[in-house]
């Protein structure tokens, strides 16, 4: 079952119940105002009969003011019997309750409802004295008959009204439901087509208020932001993946194939004259080391991607530094390397992380500092935070590379350095 559908029952069956009670409250007060209406009238009638009892003993007397009473009348003595009655009543004999006729003979009124000729009548008897002295009953009645079709007829308008006032709250509760949830089936239908086609791009477009359809949109339309940076990041990511493959294939097979030869060469019979075995040795240490730097960046990767969580400790700077640039300085004589931290520098860090940040760092500088020049490696501690430093004396990041510097697998230009 559907919200909108959902919606609807609910807001119908709102409606219905608040019908149904008004209806029963209606019905209920129209039905006692009637009847209070009749009683009221023939109390009114048997009071002034109560004034002028002699019309019935005397029909020739007329009272001294005001219409006579004389519509289903009757008199009864202190015994219950009937002395008399209007003519409207023919033979026809009001009834009277055994309890009734203790009550009217005790001075009180006594008010009944009762079956006269095959309808309802509303019987009110009350006692006085008659010229005799003696106490007797009057009782005046009204036929309930019209009071009950027009409560009928109250009752089905009620019924029909509520029925009709009950289906065009549901066709009404439809049509809002379908107006109030169309930014969410938009949202719907906009969620499907971006699955669909993958274009996080698009939006969801929302005019009206910002109620909670509206926070719905906004939200839904930010989630879409979000998704559609992630996924240029993903993308750029899984590009820059496929450009390293690429490159780190080519960077393996070049020095591969310089190791093979150089061990072709050694294994030659006869074999090289001393000078040239050496040449050939070093060549091979230096394709070596170049394949271990690409194996250990390619290891970082690794442990980057799998969640690696690094070790902190306090970590004296000036041994690592010293370490880092000793090992750098042993294999490379053409340029100088500085190292300067000073004693008192000590960073909460990771020992063989850092180390080979700084290795890394100071490999790149040597591919791009000329010969003779000097690397500069420095600490600092600013506001309780340490700084580490790799100066050299080559050609700069250039501007447009800046963005993009601690992009995976991101190189600058090549043409400028050739690696």
């Amino acid at each position: 079952m559907s919200i909108r559908l959902r919606l609807t029952i609910l807001y119908s069956a709102i409606v219905g119940l608040t019908l149904i009670a008004f209806s029963t409250v209606l019905f209920v007060v129209q039905s006692e105002s009637t009847l209070g209406t009749v009683r009221a009238s023939i109390v009114q009638q048997a009071d002034r009969f109560a004034n002028f009892p002699r019309r019935l003993e005397h029909p020739d007397e007329a009272p001294p003011s005001g219409p006579l009473p004389g519509r289903w009348t009757q008199v009864r003595g202190p015994d219950g019997a009937v002395l008399a009655r209007t003519t409207d009543l023919v033979s026809t004999t009001l009834p009277l309750s055994t309890e009734g006729l203790r009550v009217v003979l005790t001075g009180s009124t006594w008010t009944e409802i009762a079956q006269v000729e095959d309808g309802p009548v509303l019987i009110y008897s009350q006692p006085f004295t008659a010229q005799s002295g003696a106490i007797n009953i009057v009782q005046v009645a009204a036929p309930l008959a019209e009071r009950g079709q027009a409560l009928s007829n109250l009752r089905s308008i009620l019924i029909v009204g509520s029925s009709l006032v009950s289906l065009a709250a549901f066709a009404v509760g439809w049509l809002l439901g379908g107006i109030v949830l169309e930014p969410i089936h938009r949202i719907t239908r906009t969620a499907r087509a971006i699955g669909a086609e993958h274009d996080f791009s698009r939006r969801v477009q929302h005019q009206g208020p910002g109620d909670e359809v509206g926070q719905l949109a906004v939200t839904f339309n930010t989630m879409l932001s979000e998704l559609e940076t992630g996924y240029r990041r993903l993308e750029q990511a899984l590009d820059s993946q496929r450009r390293f493959v690429a490159d780190a294939s080519h960077e393996l097979r070049t020095p591969l194939t310089t190791v093979r030869g150089n061990i072709e060469l050694l294994s030659l019979n006869p074999p090289l004259v001393a000078r040239e075995q050496a040449e050939v040795v070093a060549d091979t240490k230096d394709e070596v080391e170049r394949l271990i730097r690409l194996v250990n960046q390619l290891l970082v990767l690794a442990r980057t991607d799998a969640g690696r969580t690094l070790r902190t400790e306090p970590l004296p700077v000036e041994p690592l530094l010293d370490d880092v640039c000793r090992q750098i300085s042993a294999r490379e004589r053409r340029r100088t390397i500085t190292c300067d931290a000073g004693p008192e520098m000590v960073v909460l860090g990771d020992r063989d992380a850092l180390r080979q940040v700084l290795i890394i760092l100071l490999d790149n500088a040597l591919v791009h500092t000329p010969p003779g020049a000097k690397i500069r490696v420095t600490g600092s501690i600013t506001n309780g935070h340490g700084a580490l430093s790799v100066r050299d004396s080559g050609p700069g990041i250039a501007p447009s590379v800046l963005p993009h510097l601690f992009e995976r697998f991101y190189r600058g230009d090549v043409s400028r350095n050739g690696g």
